[in-house]
């Protein structure tokens, strides 16, 4: 099952992205070849990054692609970075907490004013929706994280090392730090 999730995930995260870069295409085209422009792509493609933004924060918390600064919490033992990790976690599910109050308060004024997208017709509230959705994706995401701390299947959050990363990347391309090459 969590198998199908992620490769859903992967997919709308695909699919918005061309959906969006297809649409700018399109319109560049239409604007500077023909003189014509589409008139609700630019509001379209705010809304498909929005959407692209929500999915990929939770899909970035799976793949560990968020960059983290942990240079001090890597010289605690285990068990204090085990510690730090759970109220990090914690600190995180209160934010999507607060936000998702915030998104279900802001979602309900839009519904019940009825209010539509300016050169799309679909009700406001729809097209927000991913405020919601997406904070719930990135709950869950936090809360396998967690069982996955406590149950010690996992130290904490798996950050990006841009740090490691370009060391090891240097190493490869065989250049050196002072700019010599080898």
């Amino acid at each position: 099952m969590n198998t199908f999730i992620n490769k859903v995930e992967e997919g709308i995260i695909s699919l918005l992205l061309a959906s969006m870069t297809l649409l700018v295409f399109m319109e560049v085209l239409m604007r500077y070849g023909f003189n014509v422009g589409i008139h609700w792509s630019q509001e379209l493609t705010l809304l498909l990054s929005g959407w692209m933004v929500m999915f990929g924060v939770s899909y970035g918390i799976k793949v560990g692609s968020h960059i983290g600064v942990d240079a001090l919490v890597k010289l605690f033992p285990a068990h204090v970075r085990k510690a730090i990790s759970i109220v990090a976690i914690l600190l995180c599910l209160t934010y999507c907490g607060l936000f998702l109050v915030g998104s279900w308060a802001y979602l309900g004024k839009l519904k019940s004013i009825g209010i539509h997208l300016e050169d799309i017709p679909v009700p406001k509230w729809i097209a927000n929706s991913i405020l919601f959705g997406g904070m719930v994706m990135l709950a869950i995401r936090l809360l396998d994280l967690l069982w996955a701390v406590i149950r010690g299947r996992q130290e904490g959050f798996k950050l990006l090392d841009e740090a490691k990363e370009s060391m090891y990347l240097a190493q490869k391309e065989g250049t050196s730090l002072d700019g010599d090459d080898e």
